[in-house]
């Protein structure tokens, strides 16, 4: 399946094509009825490292930088598969190798997995956290090797050679290796319009590929930081509150210029931005709430 969309295309090199990009992900909020279960999986499967808690939340992450929140709530209402919200979290891996590092660890420890993909652009390998929320462990191919057409990253689904991957490593799992990052989150919607509206024009990303069930939003020459899909969520209305699943993305803007022209596209939409102090936060059309933060960071690092 190749999709098709468009997309402005920068040239930067792979190390520094997520690092650089204009508008990245930080960290992702869950909230979860069992802390205990599900921060381990994040440790024992993810390779996370716990980094603190605060109030009812257990922060994870790596190198100090925190990539996941955990926000514990038993009462909180299972989300139904049909819902806004997350389709996955995708973590990024610095190589194929380290990629292959963790197939084989799946397959030591017994990880069940739900699919591999090759995308053209990246490998992926799929799987579901004991809550029911999805994740993408992935490694990106060189971008000097994505294929354009018409400036848009042309990607697709394939199969994975997963005995392939596991033989081709030289590394040995040993945790969420350094560099390792929340690479794009991908969400439930309602409609794909109303995404595009909200993700494209008003937050100022890029449809790099769209199809009438998905589109995926770009910024700085990368295929996708964020996504949106309806296959099982046409329709879907607002999130509820006390609902568990995800409660927060948080998008990390490269300086304040970017993060001015966000605040005026969405005041001048009658949808300003609740200034929270460290942080702007904002929510889409189903309630998912996003925070922005102005994180400047060196080039060439994750």
């Amino acid at each position: 399946m190749i999709l098709t969309g468009n997309l402005q295309m920068a040239e930067p090199t792979r190390d520094d094509i997520v690092a650089s990009a204009p508008i990245r992900i930080g960290g992702v909020t869950l909230v979860v009825r069992d802390l205990e279960r599900t921060s381990r999986f994040y440790r024992d499967v993810v390779g996370l490292e716990p980094i603190g808690k605060e109030g009812h939340a257990l922060h994870l992450g790596l190198d100090g930088r925190v990539l996941l929140s955990l926000r514990h709530d038993p009462d909180a209402l299972a989300n139904p598969p049909q819902s806004a919200g997350l389709y996955h979290i995708a973590f990024l891996l610095p190589s194929r190798n380290d990629l292959g590092a963790w197939v084989n660890h799946a397959h030591r420890t017994g990880i069940r997995l739900a699919g591999a993909s090759d995308h053209v652009i990246s490998e992926a390998v799929y799987l579901a956290d004991p809550e029911g929320n999805g994740i993408e462990i992935y490694a990106d191919r060189p971008s000097s090797s994505w294929k354009r057409i018409q400036e848009v990253i042309q990607m697709g689904v394939g199969p994975l050679d997963l005995q392939e991957l596991s033989r081709s490593t030289t590394l040995t799992w040993n945790g969420m290796p350094a560099g390792g990052t929340v690479g794009h989150v991908h969400l439930q919607v309602g409609d794909i319009g109303s995404a595009d509206s909200f993700y494209g024009e008003l937050l100022g990303f890029k449809i790099n590929a769209a199809a009438p069930t998905v589109s995926f939003y770009s910024t700085g020459g990368y295929h996708h930081q964020l996504a949106g899909n309806t296959w099982q969520s046409a329709g879907a209305g607002v999130r509820g509150e006390g609902t568990a699943g995800l409660a927060e993305v948080e998008l990390l803007l490269r300086d304040s210029a970017t993060l001015a022209a966000i605040t005026t596209r969405l005041t001048d939409s009658d949808k300003p931005p609740l200034d929270e102090g460290r942080s702007l936060s904002i929510f889409d059309p189903w309630n998912i709430r996003l925070s922005l933060t102005c994180a400047p960071m060196a080039l060439g690092r994750i």
